[in-house]
């Protein structure tokens, strides 16, 4: 489901609802507009000395309903037993339209009251059907079964809005989770470009910088030149910075026309091996790769770089080789040295966390191991097909 269709679901239960006040007194206004009418009229047409209890009766049922969200269990209870007490003040043969008594049961089973309504509704009318016929009341059989089958149906109704309610709630619960996930992804992702865009930079800038400093004095025309990668270095990191938060302005919707930096490809490899080679380590780059989809240049291009970055920083090596082939079914990216090796947990760091997840990403897997140079080789596959299809 899209996330407009999403909205668009979310919102639609609570189209036409009303606030929270209309919802708890027009009911109870319903309810009295309907019931003392109803009162008034039966005993104005067969006068009783108990009239008048049926009238307050009609007034206390939909009253006791101002309470039905705070105590919905006792709600119900007292609003079945004023109704059991008013069919014994009226007519033997038809009663009062006690509407106060079908809602006291929706509203009960949808706060959770369910077991209340039952038994207290159950128990009422079981009981005043009894008692009525211990007492001889000539209530007609029809009668009996209409009211039963109105209370059955009232309880249905209850059970329909509680049921619906729920499914709207596990929705909700399914789409917070699922918003909730994406927001950790997108952080994870977002972390992870920017690791790789300024572990990469900084490593070189600081090496720049030591080579610099010991070379002012002595050879400035090199110090020089190390400020020159320096800089150069710095504006590459910063337009890489720059892509990255462009296209998060753009996600939001804050600056879609903003304009961005082309994602990192397979044609940037050249620059980055160079820039390492600038450092003292010698790279070799084999690629024969001549087109991939966008998402598959991109972590080629970061694992790579996260690599040569590993290299610089703590493989001491002299020498690395990078290497990108392509068969049918998957595309697979070498980067050895002949530095130290496995790197240990210490330098590990989220740089080899962060390349497995990209290829991981890609339905593909990253291994290390022994390069034939001697040092640590890295070897990522990504399946073709997943992509290219």
């Amino acid at each position: 489901m899209s996330e407009l269709a999403e909205e668009l679901a979310l919102r639609q239960p609570r189209q036409f609802r009303l606030s929270a006040t209309p919802r708890l007194v027009v009911p109870v206004i319903v309810a009295l507009l309907i019931q003392v009418p109803a009162a008034v009229f039966f005993m104005v047409r067969m006068p009783s000395p108990l009239g008048w209890l049926a009238v307050v009766i009609a007034v206390l049922g939909p009253l006791a309903l101002l309470l039905r969200r705070r105590i919905p269990g006792p709600v119900v209870a007292t609003v079945a037993v004023l109704a059991c007490a008013d069919l014994f003040l009226t007519s033997q043969d038809q009663g009062p339209p006690f509407v106060a008594l079908a809602i006291a049961i929706i509203s009960s089973i949808r706060h959770d009251a369910r077991l209340w309504a039952w038994i207290s509704v159950g128990a009422c009318w079981v009981g005043a059907v009894s008692f009525g016929l211990l007492l001889g009341l000539n209530w007609h059989p029809a009668r009996i079964a209409v009211t039963t089958l109105g209370i059955l149906i009232t309880f249905g109704i209850g059970e329909a809005l509680r049921t619906r309610q729920e499914h709207y709630d596990e929705f909700r619960r399914a789409v917070a989770q699922r918003r909730q996930t994406e927001v950790q992804a997108e952080r994870v992702r977002i972390a992870r470009e920017l690791h790789d865009v300024l572990a990469h930079s900084l490593s070189q800038i600081n090496v720049q910088a030591g080579v610099g400093l010991h070379l002012m004095d002595k050879q400035p025309e090199k110090a020089a030149q190390a400020l020159a990668s320096i800089k150069e270095t710095s504006k590459t990191a910063l337009d890489e910075v720059r892509s990255v938060l462009g296209v998060l302005r753009a996600e939001d919707g804050q600056d879609p026309t903003a304009p961005l930096v082309p994602e990192p490809d397979l044609s940037r490899l050249p620059g980055l091996v160079a820039s390492v080679t600038s450092q003292g380590v010698e790279v070799s780059l084999d690629n024969v790769v001549e087109s991939a989809p966008k998402a598959v240049q991109l972590a080629v291009y970061r694992i790579v770089q996260e690599s040569l970055t590993n290299v610089v920083r703590h493989a001491g090596a002299k020498r690395a080789s990078v290497s990108l082939t392509q068969t049918d079914h998957e595309y697979v990216v070498r980067i050895g040295d002949d530095g130290t090796g496995i790197l240990d947990d210490a330098k590990r760091g989220r740089g080899l966390l962060g390349m497995r997840e990209r290829a991981e990403l890609l339905g593909g897997t990253l291994e290390t191991g022994t390069s034939s140079l001697g040092g640590l080789e890295v070897t990522a596959r990504i399946p073709v097909k997943e992509h290219d299809a």
